[in-house]
Formats: structure tokens, C-alpha cells, sequence
């Protein structure tokens, strides 16, 4: 979900105040809000969870209905973000055995599927002519099962961020009133088919409902104020074997939190695999556009590893302004002697060859404690290894940067000294957009970019209350997410 940070145009809704220009900046909208000047009648909704599967980990849930209810009108709807590319991902999968089956995901070209077999017969089936490959958005699916509608090609429907997919390579319609095998009494998983195919992505609120034929504007609606198509609260009935996955309950990632009570059981996955990076406030990740074949990212994109020569993971949100924190936890040693790297880098001067430290505006800290820029290595700090918990302090208001080691800053450096920049690890004029993230070789780092994909044992926000760290952020620093970037990036 990718946002426009400039001007805001007051064409809907408009402010009992006015601007000459028609032109709302972000902080005349911040300070109409705040006067309530600025009522916006567009129904809003947080979504404040998400669920991240790993298909290392063949995550995944599943829900047998005890009965069967309507097999010829059912909807989805669903949020998710991609993490892993090219491969064939299962978002739900219904299997009674190889003939009989139901599929609805990503294939290895990326193209959105959805398939219905019955006795060994393609009955239904969907693939896009377009494909899916940008791993730093959301997007809002919404499945539409309707057999007995009079127009077959209404029978299956597949929109994306609420625009209707209409251009497939395979496009082949259920006959009038064919029975899906969703809402029979097999097996529904979410995050695979049988045991294949599991999903590497965030899913974030799944809604089913029962017996209806929706369109995206139930869940759904274009903010007047960004032109960004964002959730709104479902109002409606669920229908027999409906739910609503929220994800709120760590303990119990399968709740269903509809009233129906159509819990599913969880597989593989743990607290710490709810996520805060949502569509309502989307985290940074890792980017999959700087990794080489020798690195792999796992957790939701915010797992490094690497199995030789030298590759980076950089973010996915890139910052020209604004004091920023991120974390990293040195996990593993996987062959090798091995050398990694916390810090930033330019975009212009970042690609799948290009370390952290490595370029002139390129700035890191190494585990054998020293700092490094375009390829110079200086004494600095300590030296850090696996079960330490670095963090990275990235001031562009002043061109300075900071490193520390298990909550210590290193080299008595001060990041709220602002422009007196007290023992910053580098000084440097900015310009440009920066990149947050690691180097590796031979070895397995994970991010922290706010939402943790490992545990932590304080908890620490920043002064927006964003974020989840193990570390204090300092004040003036936020976590790396859009909500965040919008008002300070």
C-alpha cells in the first residue's frame, strides 16, 4: 500500500476552514483533525493484527465443518502481504483427494489462481493475466463464489484492492448451481492444500461469509482524503460456517471472532508470529528486489540468511528525513567464518551486490565491533555474536548515525544530541533516500523494524506508541512503518 506524502486535496469532505489553494498539506490536515474541522465521514476501521506464515515452517489452519451450509453462494475477503516470490502458495485449500479439490493462491509466476476439481475435471477455474510481485504492499482480496448466478462469467469473481479481475490465461466457468467443495464438511485449511503449497505472506482479518454473494464495498472503501482503498468495519451476517479471523489473540491465532464460535486449529504457528504490520499501518520488511540466490528471507521478510559470498537485506520503505530505530538479533552461524552488519545505505548505491559499508554513503557496524563506510573498516565498539541484540540509530535530520550493542550505545555516542551529533558513529550530508538493514555471510540475522519476528522480553514502543522493541527507543526516533512516515518521513 504505497502512499503519497504530499499535498492532500480537499475535494470530499471539506473542512469547515479553507485553503486557497484547495491543496491540504499533511499538517493542515493534522490541525483541521485536531480542531475537528476536518469530519470525515469515511468509515474507518484499524485493522491492528496480522497473521505471519512461513512456509519453512509449513504453517497453517485448519477447520473441518461439522455440517455442510450454502455451497453455491459463499465471499471471502482477506488482506495479505507477499513475502516469498515465485513459488506455488495455497491461501486456502480444500482437499478431499487428487480429483477433488479446491485451490485459491499464487502460482510460480506469481499470478493469482483459483481452482475447483471435481473428479478429476477442472470445473472452475481462474488465473490472472497479471501477477503479484510487490512484497512492500497490502492488498485486499475479496472471492466471490455465486453458481447460480444467470451470467456464467459471475460465477467465480476475483477482485483486487476492490477492481475486478477480468483478464485471465485460463478462465472456465462452474455450470448453473455447481457445488463448491467450500462449505462441505472437508477439511478447510488456510495457508496450504493437503500438505503442499504453504503460503510465505501476512494475512491479516480473513472473513467467510455464508450464503452470500458480496462485492468488495462490504469491507471496503476508497478514503476520500488519500484516494486509498482501506478496510471498513463488515456489518453484515456471517451465515452458517462464517467467521472472521482477526488474529488479536496470540494465544489462539485461529479465534473466530464473528459469534459463530468456527475457531481453527492452529499448526506450526506461535505468539510470535502475530504481527502489528497491517494494512492500516504497514511495516518495513525486507526487500525482496535486493536479494541474490545465496540469501534466503523467511519470517515474514525479516529473517536473513545467507549460505555464502556477500548479500544484503535492505527495507522495503526507504526515509529522507525523520530519526529512525531498528534492531537486529544475530541468530545463527551457518558455515564458514562469518562477518555481519547492521546500518543503512543509499538507494542509488543499493543492489543484491552492494554490502552495507560497502559504498561512499553506506554506513555499518560489524560484528567484530568496527564501523564501516565505502569499504574503510575503523575501530569503534564491541564486538557482537550470535544471541546479541544490535540496534541502529539513523538520524537524517542531522546526518548522523549511532549504533549500540544489547541496549548500549556504542562509543558513548548521544542520538539525542542532535545537531551536535555526540560521538556519532558517522556524520554525513544527506540527500537522498536511505535503505535500513543487514549484511551477512555465512550467517542468519533477524530484523526488527517494529514488528518482531522474534520474541521480546520488555517491550518498548516509540513516543507514537508504534512498535514493539527490546531496546528503548530514543526520544524524536519511531519505528519504520507508513504511519510513522507520513508524518515524519
Amino acid at each position: 500500500m504505497n502512499q503519497d506524502n504530499g499535498g492532500i486535496i480537499g475535494k470530499i469532505n471539506t473542512p469547515t476552514t479553507t485553503v486557497a489553494s484547495g491543496v491540504w498539506t499533511l499538517q493542515d490536515q493534522f490541525e483541521a483533525q485536531s480542531s475537528s474541522t476536518w469530519p470525515l465521514a469515511f468509515p474507518q476501521t484499524t485493522i491492528a493484527n496480522s497473521c505471519r506464515f512461513n512456509n519453512d515452517s509449513s504453517d497453517y489452519l485448519i477447520r473441518t465443518p461439522s455440517g455442510a451450509s450454502n455451497r453455491d453462494a459463499w465471499t471471502l475477503s482477506l488482506w495479505i502481504k507477499r513475502c516469498n516470490l515465485g513459488t506455488y502458495q495455497s491461501i486456502y485449500g480444500i482437499y478431499a483427494d487428487a480429483n477433488n479439490q479446491e485451490n485459491f493462491g499464487f502460482d510460480d509466476s506469481d499470478r493469482f489462481f483459483w481452482q475447483l476439481y471435481q473428479s478429476g475435471s477442472a470445473v472452475g477455474q481462474l488465473t490472472s493475466n497479471r501477477v503479484f510481485r510487490d512484497t512492500s504492499a497490502w492488498y485486499h482480496i475479496v472471492a466471490v463464489y455465486d453458481s447460480e448466478n444467470s451470467t456464467a462469467g459471475n460465477r467465480m469473481r476475483l477482485y483486487i484492492n476492490s477492481v475486478e479481475e477480468t483478464s485471465f490465461a485460463t478462465d472456465t466457468n462452474p455450470s448453473s448451481g455447481l457445488d463448491s467443495l467450500w462449505n462441505s464438511t472437508t477439511a478447510h485449511s488456510i495457508g496450504r492444500i493437503n500438505t503442499t503449497n504453504y503460503i510465505d505472506m501476512y494475512l491479516a482479518e480473513f472473513i467467510h461469509v455464508d450464503g452470500q454473494a458480496l462485492t468488495p464495498t462490504s469491507f471496503g472503501a476508497t478514503n476520500p482524503v488519500t484516494n486509498i482503498w482501506e478496510p471498513i468495519a463488515y456489518t453484515g451476517t456471517y451465515g452458517t460456517n462464517g467467521f472472521k479471523l482477526n488474529f488479536a489473540d496470540s494465544s489462539n491465532l485461529g479465534d473466530d471472532t464473528s459469534g459463530n464460535g468456527n475457531d481453527f486449529t492452529v499448526n506450526n504457528l506461535t505468539s510470535v508470529d502475530q504481527s502489528t504490520d497491517t494494512c492500516s499501518n504497514n511495516f518495513a520488511t525486507m526487500n525482496s528486489l535486493y536479494k541474490l540466490s545465496n540469501v534466503t528471507f523467511s519470517e515474514g521478510n525479516l529473517q536473513h540468511t545467507n549460505a555464502g559470498n556477500w548479500q544484503p537485506g535492505l527495507s522495503t520503505i526507504g526515509v529522507s528525513s525523520g530519526k529512525w530505530y531498528f534492531e537486529s538479533k544475530f541468530t545463527a552461524v551457518t558455515g564458514g567464518a562469518n562477518n555481519a552488519f547492521i546500518g543503512i545505505s543509499l538507494d542509488t548505491e543499493a543492489d543484491g551486490l552492494t554490502l552495507v559499508g560497502n559504498s561512499a554513503n553506506s554506513y555499518g557496524y560489524e560484528n567484530t565491533g568496527q564501523k564501516k563506510n565505502n569499504s574503510s573498516s575503523a575501530s569503534y565498539g564491541d564486538s557482537w555474536t550470535v544471541g546479541d541484540i544490535v540496534s541502529c540509530y539513523v538520524d537524517l535530520d542531522n546526518g548522523a548515525i549511532y549504533f549500540g550493542k544489547n541496549g548500549t550505545v556504542q562509543a558513548s555516542g548521544d542520538p539525542t544530541s542532535g545537531s551536535t551529533k555526540t560521538n556519532a558513529a558517522y556524520t554525513f550530508t544527506t540527500g537522498g533516500t536511505y535503505l535500513l538493514g543487514v549484511s551477512d555471510y555465512y550467517g542468519t540475522q533477524q530484523v526488527n523494524y517494529g514488528s518482531p519476528p522474534f520474541s521480546i522480553s520488555s517491550g518498548n514502543a516509540d513516543a507514537n506508541g508504534f512498535g514493539n522493541f527490546e531496546y528503548a527507543v530514543p526520544s524524536g526516533y519511531f519505528a519504520l512503518n507508513t504511519k510513522n512516515l507520513s508524518e515524519f518521513g
